[in-house]
C-alpha cells in the first residue's frame, strides 16, 4: 500500500536521521578534513582562487579540474559499461551491481561536476558554456557541458525506480522503470561523446603539454582509458561495499555469482587494458617520440605505461586465468593510480613541463580534494543504508 504525502513527509524526515555509531574510524577521518575543507571553501569564496590555490594565469587549471573532474570522470565510466551489458547486452549476471554503479557514476558526475564552481575565478559564469555564450555552439567546452548535464539527468533516471521503491511509490517505481532502457541508450551515448570530449579540450593545448602525453588522438585516448578506469572502480567499490555494507546485502547473495561478477569485469578490463596500451605504443612509434626518452620525462612516461598499463593487464589475465579474486583486486587498485597518473600527467603534471615556475598543489587544494571525496562517500553511504540499492530487482 502505497505511503500517503504527509506520511512520506515524516518518513523522510525520519531517514534524515544518524544511523549506527558516530565515532567510526572512517567518520573521524573524514569529519576534520570536510569542516576543514568548507572553512577553505568559504575563504576562497569570499578571497579569490589566489588565496588559496598556486593557480595563476598560466596555471590556470590546477588539482582541483584535474583530479576532480578530467580524473573522476573516468572512474564514473562504470556506470555505463554496466548498464549496456545488463540493459542492451542482457547478461543477468551483472544486474546485481548496476543499481550500485549507476548511484556511484550518479554521485560523481554530481560531485565531480559541481567542484567545477570552486575552481572558477567567477563561478556565477559557469552558465556560460551551456547556453554558448562567449565560447560558441561549436566549442568543444560547449558540447561537453551538455554532455554531463544530460548524463546527469539520465543517470537519475536510471537510479529513480530504486527511490520509488524506497518510498513505497509502486506506480511511480513502474513508469520509471519504463524510462530505463532509453535513458540508457541515451547515456550511453552521452558517455562516449563526453569521456573523448575532455580528451578533445587538450588538443588546443599542444604547445603546452610534453609531446609524450601530447597526441591528436587524445580522445580516443580518453576513452579508451575511461573502460579500464570504469572497470578497475566497480570491482574496486564492489570489494569494499561487501566488506563494509555486509548487512544490506541480501542472505541469499551468493558468494560464487560475486566471484563470476569479478572474473568477468577483469576480463572485461584485461582487454580494454591491452587495447589502450596498443594504442599508446602504436601512438609512440609513430610519433617517432624517441628523443623524449632520454631524460626523467622519459623515464616518468615509461613508469606509467609500463608499471601502471601493461603491468595490471598482464595481472589481470592471469587473476582470470588462474581464479585469483586478491590478484584482480590488486590489478585494479594498480589501475585506478595509473589512469589518474595519466590524466594528471596531461592536464597538470606535464603541462608547461617547461616552464621554470612549475605549478604546484598548495596544501589547501589536496583538502578540498580530499573533501569532496568524502563527502560523497557519505552521500552514498547514507543513500545505501536506506535505499534498496543492493537488494535485487526481480522487475
Amino acid at each position: 500500500m502505497e505511503i500517503t504525502a504527509k506520511k512520506g513527509i515524516k518518513f523522510i524526515i525520519s531517514e534524515l536521521k544518524p544511523r549506527g555509531e558516530l565515532f567510526t574510524p572512517f567518520n573521524i577521518i573524514t569529519i576534520p578534513i570536510i569542516a576543514l575543507g568548507l572553512i577553505i571553501v568559504a575563504y576562497r569564496f569570499v578571497n579569490g582562487l589566489g588565496s588559496v590555490t598556486n593557480q595563476s594565469q598560466i596555471f590556470a587549471w590546477g588539482l582541483w579540474k584535474g583530479f576532480n573532474v578530467v580524473t573522476g570522470v573516468a572512474f564514473a565510466a562504470g556506470a555505463y559499461i554496466v548498464t549496456f551489458m545488463v540493459y542492451v547486452l542482457r547478461i543477468k549476471k551483472y544486474h546485481s551491481i548496476v543499481k550500485a554503479t549507476v548511484l556511484n557514476g550518479f554521485l560523481s558526475y554530481v560531485f565531480y561536476a559541481g567542484a567545477l564552481i570552486l575552481d572558477l575565478g567567477r563561478p556565477w559564469n559557469i552558465i556560460n558554456p551551456i547556453i554558448g555564450n562567449s565560447f560558441g555552439f561549436n566549442s568543444v567546452l560547449f558540447l561537453v557541458a551538455w554532455h554531463f548535464m544530460l548524463y546527469i539527468i539520465a543517470q537519475f533516471v536510471e537510479f529513480s525506480p530504486t527511490i520509488a521503491e524506497w518510498l513505497e511509490r509502486k506506480k511511480a517505481k513502474k513508469f520509471l522503470q519504463s524510462l530505463t532502457l532509453g535513458a540508457v541508450v541515451f547515456g550511453i551515448t552521452l558517455s562516449l561523446l563526453h569521456q573523448s570530449g575532455l580528451g578533445a579540450l587538450f588538443m588546443m593545448a599542444k604547445s603546452k603539454i610534453h609531446p609524450l602525453w601530447y597526441s591528436e588522438f587524445l580522445p580516443i585516448l580518453f576513452l579508451a582509458s575511461s573502460v579500464p578506469a570504469g572497470l578497475s572502480m566497480v570491482i574496486l567499490e564492489g570489494t569494499i561495499s561487501r566488506r563494509v555494507f555486509k548487512d544490506l546485502y541480501p542472505k541469499h547473495s551468493s558468494k560464487h555469482l560475486y566471484e563470476e561478477i569479478v572474473f568477468g569485469l577483469a576480463k572485461g578490463a584485461a582487454l580494454s587494458l591491452f587495447i589502450y596500451y596498443f594504442f599508446k605504443a602504436i601512438i609512440f612509434i609513430h610519433g617517432r617520440h624517441w628523443s623524449h626518452i632520454t631524460d626523467m620525462w622519459g623515464v616518468w612516461y615509461f613508469i606509467e605505461v609500463f608499471g601502471f598499463v601493461l603491468l595490471p593487464c598482464i595481472m589481470y589475465a592471469n587473476g582470470y586465468k588462474n581464479r585469483s579474486i586478491g590478484l584482480i583486486r590488486l590489478a585494479s587498485l594498480i589501475t585506478i593510480v595509473g589512469i589518474m597518473l595519466n590524466r594528471l600527467n596531461i592536464s597538470v603534471i606535464s603541462f608547461y613541463w617547461n616552464n621554470p615556475n612549475h605549478y604546484y598543489p598548495s596544501w589547501q587544494e589536496y583538502i578540498v580534494a580530499l573533501m569532496v571525496i568524502s563527502i560523497q562517500i557519505w552521500v552514498f553511504r547514507w543513500v545505501v543504508t536506506r535505499m534498496p540499492v543492493f537488494k535485487e530487482s526481480h522487475h
